[in-house]
C-alpha cells in the first residue's frame, strides 16, 4: 500500500490552524473517496505494518463524510486519532478490523 504523507505528526491544518495532528495523516495513493482526494489515512508507530481499523467521520463543518484508515496505529495512536474526530463540528466512530 503507497501511502503519501501530507501532515506530518505536530503540523497545523492547513485551514485550521489551532487544529494539530498528533500522528501522521495523509492519503492511499491511486484511491478516491467521495470528495475526489485520496482515501485518508493516519499512519501511527507501532509495529504491525498494517490496517488496524477504520474512523467513520461526520463533518458538520464541511457538511460531509468521510472514511480514514488507520494503519501502523498502537492502542495509543488510535485513541488519540479518536479524540482528534471527536472534537469542534467532527465526529467519528472507530470500526476494529
Amino acid at each position: 500500500m503507497g501511502l503519501r504523507l501530507t501532515a506530518p505528526k505536530a503540523m497545523s491544518h492547513q485551514r485550521f490552524p489551532e487544529l494539530i495532528y498528533p500522528i501522521d495523516y495523509g492519503f492511499i495513493n491511486n484511491t478516491q473517496s467521495q470528495d475526489g482526494e485520496g482515501i485518508d489515512v493516519f499512519i501511527g508507530d507501532g509495529d504491525s505494518i498494517d490496517v488496524v481499523g477504520i474512523v467513520c467521520s461526520v463533518d458538520t463543518h464541511k457538511k460531509d463524510c468521510k472514511v480514514k484508515v488507520l494503519y501502523n496505529c498502537t492502542e495509543e495512536n488510535i485513541r488519540t486519532a479518536l479524540k482528534m474526530m471527536n472534537n469542534g463540528p467532527m465526529r467519528g466512530i472507530l470500526i476494529r478490523r
